[in-house]
């Protein structure tokens, strides 16, 4: 018996070699408040359609790997509660309890991986936390981007990390790094880091080819596409290195730690930008979900 489930569309779309890209769910539900969860997550499904690639948002729904979520589950996923936000150390108990959970980048990786699509587009990656070399807070998303075969489209690691200590931990690990379009990391809401990024690319169908190299030449794991936020919609990061600061200091103050720490800090930062990181947000996650259906539409064209 198989353990995913596609919908109709995903099915259709790898028998016929169309192109697919994989999106999380926890942006669902953990993410955006309602109702705009819903109206965000059918945009960027949307927006990968309109782009020639065939969305598939993955979720674990009572204990099933959904690869491919029909609008009512997508309905269903934005209203729910408890909802469990899951990687690679819980999926599996989820799903043996029957249990309804949301996927990470990890998690949506692993799905990802077992359907057989390639390209999956995010906001952006987790990674070394701020102070991990007493807290050792490293996200499980590093460690599967050295496992599973699948380039990954974000606007970086999320600002709220130790970024330096991300990109180490990443070239340690052996993950291609790709800036697309500039020389400089993209920080989420931000454009630059601060920091050069190892490798730079602009072109999607060398980033396909980058891709399909690493399966000829048997090396593991994928590829970080890091896609800076529009100019347009980005706060810079002059701006926003005081407000992280000081949304950091406020979950210490309060105690936060663990799990929860990455909403609170993401809840507060909404706070002190006056909802503008929300709006980046989304406008980051459109612009991933444009650069992977064009990622996805030329890896069908390769050889596998």
């Amino acid at each position: 018996m198989s353990l995913v489930t596609l919908s109709r569309a995903v099915s259709d779309a790898l028998d016929k070699g169309r192109p697919v890209v994989a999106l999380e769910s926890t942006i669902i539900t953990h993410g955006l408040p309602q109702p705009q969860n819903l109206e965000v997550a059918r945009r960027i499904e949307a927006t990968i359609r309109e782009n020639g690639a065939e969305p598939a948002t993955i979720a674990v729904i009572e204990g099933v790997l959904c690869v491919g979520l029909e609008d009512a589950q997508l309905e269903y996923l934005a209203a729910a509660e408890r909802v469990a936000k899951l990687s690679r150390a819980d999926m599996a108990v989820c799903m043996a309890e029957g249990r309804t959970g949301a996927t990470t980048v990890a998690a949506t990786m692993i799905a990802a991986r077992m359907a057989g699509i390639e390209v999956f587009a995010t906001g952006g990656i987790g990674g070394v936390h701020r102070g991990a070399e007493t807290s050792f807070d490293v996200s499980a998303d590093l460690q599967e981007l050295a496992r599973s075969p699948v380039t990954v489209v974000a606007a970086g690691a999320k600002a709220i990390l130790d970024l330096p200590k991300t990109l180490e931990v990443l070239e340690t690990l052996g993950v291609p790094v790709i800036a697309h379009g500039q020389d400089m990391l993209p920080a989420f809401w931000s454009r630059s880091a601060g920091l050069r990024a190892p490798l730079r690319m602009d072109d999607p169908a060398a980033m396909a080819r980058a891709h399909r190299m690493r399966r000829q030449m048997g090396l593991d794991g994928g590829q970080l596409v890091a896609n800076p936020i529009p100019e347009e919609a980005e706060i810079p990061r002059t701006e926003m290195t005081p407000i992280i600061g000081r949304a950091m200091q406020d979950a210490a103050d309060h105690g936060i730690f663990g799990k929860d720490v990455t909403p609170y800090l993401l809840q507060r930062i909404y706070e002190l930008t006056e909802g503008r990181s929300l709006e980046a947000n989304v406008a980051l996650v459109l612009n991933n979900a444009v650069l992977a259906a064009r990622i996805a539409s030329e890896l069908v064209e390769l050889p596998a």
